[in-house]
């Protein structure tokens, strides 16, 4: 980000409105520098990779103003995180260049990064002590609880507006909601909306921390919070329900069964001989890989890898991955599921891996696997599960698995599939 306005909670009678130009102005000017510096500022993380350790290692000392129960902290409003950025690849056409895409279009991965940003700057408003010139939180992304798309298109000559704010709040973790529209022939118009959950943490990023209630001020926001329960609940009913834990539903197992059944060869008779029936793939050749070395240049506010840099690799390779399938250039339709394991440390070696699970009609279901490798050790450990919808302009194979796991990549990729489907329907 270039800009970034943070909404005066006193002067501001809508949320998320803005009166540009008007004598009564409801935002309040406040700042205009880069989000990630900002974030640098609230936590006391050097800009300098020599000092970045030592300032971290200062933070300890923050512990002491850490709340011992959420009793302890003031309540604040939804409108006291309201926060309002821009990017104006309108006005500033040198920030194009970071920002373009070969198709003449905005790179979707930057604008990942930018949400990531966002979101952890959104959670820092709600959590600001006055009193204090540091935050003893660490506030880090758990996981993108969804992304929808609006329009297929982001224009990389219009500026681009984001607002957002905390809709639900937890003990220790944060629901912040973002909508980015942009400005086009004279208007704004919606392009997407992303819901993200963060957790805070203490200063060494080692246990979680308290963090201030919410205090909902009219049925709308009791409507908007009460929507964050449902999300947490459906959340938790999605997790119990994993496919990593529990067999799949009788009708789903008919689904896997007659898959197998129409590919048996007729000629033979064994359940080896398979053979794929008319404009089909084998999952096994719907695969990408890539593999990307952490630098420095990568790091976040608390040393590690920034997530939203995972996020953008993931969703390029996802998008490479249902291009080369497709034989065309596919359109986002939503981010899904996006759960962040554990982080990515500087220096690691990140093996991505990008499968098309599931397909229907036009629209084509990816899952990036992430995974981080010690070279000393040979030890894999899965950091992220990125899940992404994607739409083209034509009917496309069907993807067909082969074993057994291949097929629960197939259902869990329907049933996120179908959520999407369901969430915009």
């Amino acid at each position: 980000f270039q800009e970034i306005l943070l909404i005066d909670p006193e002067k501001s009678p809508s949320l998320l409105q803005r009166e540009v130009g008007s004598p009564t102005s409801s935002i309040l000017f406040l700042l205009i520098f880069p989000v990630r510096n900002r974030l640098r500022e609230i936590v006391g993380a050097s800009t300098n990779w020599k000092d970045h350790q030592q300032a971290l290692a200062e933070r300890t000392s923050l512990s002491q103003y850490l709340a011992q129960s959420q009793d302890e902290l003031p309540a604040k409003t939804m409108k006291d995180s309201a926060v309002e950025a821009h990017l104006p690849l309108g006005s500033q056409p040198t920030l194009r260049e970071k920002y373009l895409n070969y198709h003449n279009s905005v790179r979707f991965g930057r604008i990942l990064e930018d949400l990531d940003s966002l979101a952890v700057l959104i959670c820092y408003s709600h959590t600001w002590n006055k009193e204090l010139k540091r935050s003893p939180l660490s506030i880090v992304t758990a996981l993108v609880d969804k992304i929808d798309m609006r329009k297929n298109i982001i224009y990389p000559d219009c500026d681009i507006k984001f607002t957002g704010h905390v809709t639900w709040v937890g003990k220790t973790s944060i629901e912040a909601k973002m909508h980015v529209s942009q400005y086009h022939d004279g208007a704004y118009t919606d392009v997407l909306d992303a819901t993200f959950v963060m957790v805070a943490r203490d200063p060494e990023n080692e246990r979680a921390a308290f963090i201030n209630p919410l205090k909902l001020e009219s049925p709308e926001e009791k409507a908007i919070f009460q929507q964050g329960e449902i999300n947490k609940t459906r959340r938790v009913e999605l997790s119990t329900a994993s496919l990593l834990k529990v067999a799949p539903a009788a009708e789903e197992r008919t689904l896997i069964h007659n898959l197998f059944l129409n590919t048996l060869d007729t000629r033979t008779v064994s359940f080896r001989s398979r053979i794929l029936s008319t404009n089909s793939v084998w999952m096994e050749d719907a695969k990408m890989k890539g593999l990307e070395i952490c630098h420095p240049q990568e790091r976040n506010i608390f040393n590690r890898i920034f997530g939203g840099f995972l996020m953008r690799k993931a969703y390029e390779l996802g998008w490479a991955n249902a291009c080369a399938f497709a034989g065309c250039r596919p359109t986002l339709v939503a981010v899904d599921d996006i759960i962040f394991r554990k982080p990515v440390e500087i220096g690691s070696l990140l093996l991505l891996s990008s499968q098309v699970c599931y397909t229907e009609g036009m629209h084509i279901q990816v899952r990036v696997h992430t995974e981080v490798l010690d070279p000393l050790t040979r030890q894999h450990s899965t950091t992220n599960v990125f899940h992404f919808t994607f739409c083209v302009e034509k009917d496309i194979p069907a993807v067909v698995p082969q074993s057994y796991g291949e097929s629960m990549l197939y259902l869990d990729g329907k049933r996120h599939f179908d959520e999407t489907m369901r969430s915009q329907g």
